[in-house]
């Protein structure tokens, strides 16, 4: 498994966590109330699944961090590896190996553009 595919799997585990989680938090104990009922959840209780919850949100914004950063390192090495193929080439021969570069440097960039906005 390569490192990129093994932090989009810990990413989504990450992920996934928070979703169950949240339903579990906010599904079971709002389907079981009727409007006027009192929460009965103890204040401990309440402080605690709001810690998990926030726990949850923090590892889930780091892992986003580790990852833009590794991305962006890759965009660094893939835009040196491009201007390495642009010099061998001269004004009557464009390189393969150009296009597929230029083509890996925009959709990584995408992906780290969304990954910058939250999506």
């Amino acid at each position: 498994m390569t490192r990129k595919t093994s932090q989009m799997s810990t990413f989504r585990e990450s992920a996934l966590f928070v979703l169950l989680l949240s339903c579990f938090l906010f599904g079971s104990h709002s389907a079981a109330q009727s409007p006027g009922s009192r929460d009965p959840r103890s204040a401990s209780e309440i402080e605690w699944e709001n810690q998990q919850r926030a726990n949850a949100q923090k590892k889930l914004s780091e892992q986003r961090q580790r990852d833009i950063k590794n991305d962006t390192d890759k965009l660094l090495q893939l835009a040196t590896e491009l201007k390495q193929y642009v010099d061998k080439t001269n004004q009557n021969v464009l390189s393969l190996d150009v296009v597929k570069k230029a083509d890996q440097i925009e959709r990584l960039a995408k992906a780290v553009k969304d990954k910058m906005k939250g999506q």
